[in-house]
């Protein structure tokens, strides 16, 4: 009989986590060693070189194909350095499809750089599938999108635009950092790859950058140890420790984060001074139903509107308890301005395309109690 599949937590706090074999210890030691003895020419214990593979990194990154349902995984130093990873199984002249709504700095990366070296790109509101069809061309090798986008919450039907992918022979990426493997796992429904800025919810605690890569093929596998090798751009031992020991609480923490997110989302589409709130778990999200059928959670990140700069401003001083700062998904709640912060690099005519007004607002709730991030809100809302 094929072995039970062990449950979400469970693979979070083992998979990849075997006991040392030389002490007993629990906790996968932080292997902080460059290189390693030989015992003779071409015989080693399979590490060679740390910049190739390290045993805490590959622990690591066992765990993360476990949890996302993958055939393996490779994590590097940020999760633009994942991003630019991906790009690399492109070369020149091929053509990549995105969601129109991404975080500002992949499409920096993909306007003023990848650009240089050939590759072409179309931009295109995936949260309709049929755009995805029109918009591949025969030079189409990648469609990549985010779901949801940040910082609008617009859904993509992952099913559906990984069934036009496979029709037209492309491959499919889905950057899952807001959701997590917890609340969606795009593989599952039909998704190619799965990238994350592990820096977010992986970790959780807003003290290590990472990314990572997981793949479903051979050639995946391949393609990113080569990347690894080459390039260099490895996440170190110690921050493999960090999301080691991140990742164990990480099934917890979400629904700790969904809870609360819930909670805030609901009030603030009840104040008087919101004037429309973007969050997939409230029943008028345009996509609600989507959420309810492709994620097991809403999440925590919610954006609201507070109809210009100046009230976000006169909000956004008087937070206490909510921090305003970049990022996301650290168990305390951060908050943020997109039109001047994550999305200040796509310029006002290109957050003006996408809704991204000046009154914009942010929030990645965290596990603080409840009552006191909405205390610290109401607070922050009165300046308004």
């Amino acid at each position: 009989m094929p072995e039970k599949k062990k449950g979400f937590s469970t693979r979070a706090i083992h998979d990849g986590q075997s006991a040392d074999p030389l002490t007993g210890a629990v906790n996968v030691p932080i292997y902080a060693s460059s290189t390693y003895v030989q015992e003779e020419i071409g015989k080693h214990k399979g590490y060679e070189y740390s910049r190739v593979s390290n045993p805490t990194r590959t622990a690591l990154e066992e765990n993360f194909a476990s949890l996302e349902s993958g055939t393996s995984a490779h994590v590097f130093a940020s999760g633009m350095a994942a991003i630019t990873a991906l790009c690399t199984m492109m070369q020149s002249g091929d053509h990549i499809v995105c969601s129109d709504n991404m975080y500002g700095g992949t499409t920096r990366l993909f306007n003023q750089i990848l650009v240089r070296y050939g590759l072409e790109f179309s931009y295109v509101d995936t949260s309709n599938a049929e755009n995805v069809d029109r918009a591949i061309r025969p030079t189409t090798k990648l469609v990549h999108i985010e779901t949801p986008t940040n910082p609008m919450m617009a859904l993509t039907d992952i099913r559906a635009v990984a069934d036009i992918c496979h029709r037209h022979g492309v491959e499919l990426s889905v950057d899952n950092t807001f959701m997590s493997p917890y609340f969606q796992r795009p593989i599952e429904l039909g998704a190619d790859l799965v990238m994350h800025s592990t820096t977010k919810f992986l970790n959780g605690h807003s003290d290590g950058l990472g990314g990572v890569l997981v793949g479903t093929t051979p050639q995946h596998a391949e393609t990113f140890a080569f990347v690894q090798k080459c390039t260099g751009g490895i996440l170190s031992p110690f921050e493999c420790w960090l999301l080691l020991r991140g990742v164990k609480t990480l099934a917890v923490r979400m629904r700790q984060h969904d809870a609360n997110g819930r909670k805030v989302a609901e009030w603030l589409q009840q104040h008087s001074k919101v004037n429309k709130v973007f969050y997939p778990g409230l029943p008028d999200h345009p996509q609600h139903q989507l959420a309810k059928r492709q994620m097991s959670g809403f999440g925590s990140m919610i954006s609201f509107d507070l109809g210009s700069l100046d009230a976000a401003n006169r909000m956004l001083k008087k937070v206490c308890i909510c921090s305003l700062a970049e990022s996301l998904g650290g168990v305390e709640t951060l908050i943020s301005h997109p039109a001047t912060m994550t999305h200040a690099a796509i310029g006002e005519e290109g957050r003006r395309k996408l809704g991204i007004t000046d009154g914009l607002v942010r929030i990645s709730v965290g596990i603080e109690d409840v009552e006191d991030i909405l205390a610290d809100l109401e607070d922050a809302l009165a300046a308004v």
